[in-house]
């Protein structure tokens, strides 16, 4: 596994990269950079898009709440065991999503 700063290196550049989503998806639903157009046609597809972006902020809020609980699982020292069942989370796992915190087993288990 590798050391505790790297695992934070890593926690706080996925951090970085969700807000600059979240600061993306705001922009876009203040419409900024596409002000809403006259046609109500138009508009209604505008609105439309709105409904897609407020369920990627959704999602990107909750990725942030992850990685911020594995950023305090990793200052506790828990950052690589299960939140369910208290054995470790695959190191593959852990990289290919380091804001895990459930082993594969348990994460397939209490998915469905």
């Amino acid at each position: 596994m590798q050391d505790t700063a790297q695992i934070r290196t890593r926690l706080l550049a996925r951090r970085a990269e969700l807000m600059g989503r979240s600061e993306a998806v705001a922009t876009d639903l203040r419409h900024e950079r596409d002000p809403l157009v006259a046609d109500f046609a138009d508009q209604a597809i505008q609105r439309e898009n709105e409904e897609v972006l407020h369920g990627i902020d959704e999602s990107t809020r909750h990725l942030l709440q992850q990685v911020d609980v594995a950023l305090a699982r990793l200052e506790r020292g828990e950052y690589s065991c299960c939140s369910r069942c208290g054995q470790d989370i695959e190191t593959e796992r852990l990289q290919a999503i380091p804001e895990a915190d459930q082993c594969a087993c348990c994460a397939r288990r209490h998915s469905a």
